[in-house]
């Protein structure tokens, strides 16, 4: 059993804009069903701990027709996330950055959150993220000063789909920064950036990236043993 750290923006508030946005009920739920399924344990993080507010988009019927990720958060699953300033990086395998427009605001530059990725990856353990979750890893630097995806295949939420006049008030363009230091790619659902680095493109890219992450887990398994 592999100890996997999913991390979720604690919620934004924009008043001069009547907006509120948080972490996406899809890419939370689904890969921790996956995960869990194959026998591994999922935590939760956020920046403020306790209960971290949803974006409700993602559990509306436009986005959750069976209603089933709604069902997931209103049974209390994602009610209580450690802060992240009390993890142990070396408890884990990997980390799961969760999106929503949320991580944009408050995962984006935390550096408690960049300073735990760096320690999972130093360990030689997995760093991934989903759709807007990739948004830290361009902050976190590695030794040499650089973003820890430099260089590297990447993806992550496109521009082109970002729902209309959102883009104005969102503090960058996730797909132009991400442009600027690493190979990023619109097309692909899943991206391995190398073996220990994996992003996905959307929330429907939520259920491949943690069978990824389960395949990437279970033949580490079988190498330490």
């Amino acid at each position: 059993m592999a100890k996997v750290l999913a991390v979720v923006s604690s919620g934004h508030k924009d008043l001069a804009n009547n907006y509120e946005t948080g972490w996406w009920g899809e890419e939370l739920f689904a890969p921790m069903e996956i995960l869990e399924g194959a026998g591994h344990q999922v935590d939760m993080a956020s920046p403020l701990g306790g209960k971290p507010t949803i974006d409700q988009a993602s559990i509306s019927e436009e986005y959750d027709p069976e209603g089933k990720y709604k069902k997931m958060y209103e049974s209390g699953l994602a009610d209580n996330t450690k802060k992240l300033s009390e993890i142990t990086p070396e408890d884990y395998d990997a980390v799961f950055i969760v999106g929503g427009h949320g991580a944009m605001y408050d995962l984006a530059e935390n550096e408690t959150l960049h300073n735990i990725i760096n320690s999972i990856y130093d360990n030689g353990k997995i760093v991934s993220a989903v759709c807007h979750g990739p948004a830290p890893l361009l902050w976190t630097k590695r030794p040499d000063g650089k973003s820890i995806i430099s260089g590297m295949d990447v993806t992550g939420y496109p521009e082109a789909v970002e729902p209309e006049g959102l883009p104005a008030i969102l503090p960058f363009s996730l797909e132009g920064e991400m442009s600027k230091v690493a190979n990023y790619s619109a097309e692909q659902k899943v991206v391995w950036g190398n073996d220990q680095l994996v992003t996905g493109r959307d929330p429907f890219s939520s259920e491949a990236l943690a069978e990824e992450l389960v395949k990437a887990l279970d033949k580490r398994s079988k190498q330490e043993n």
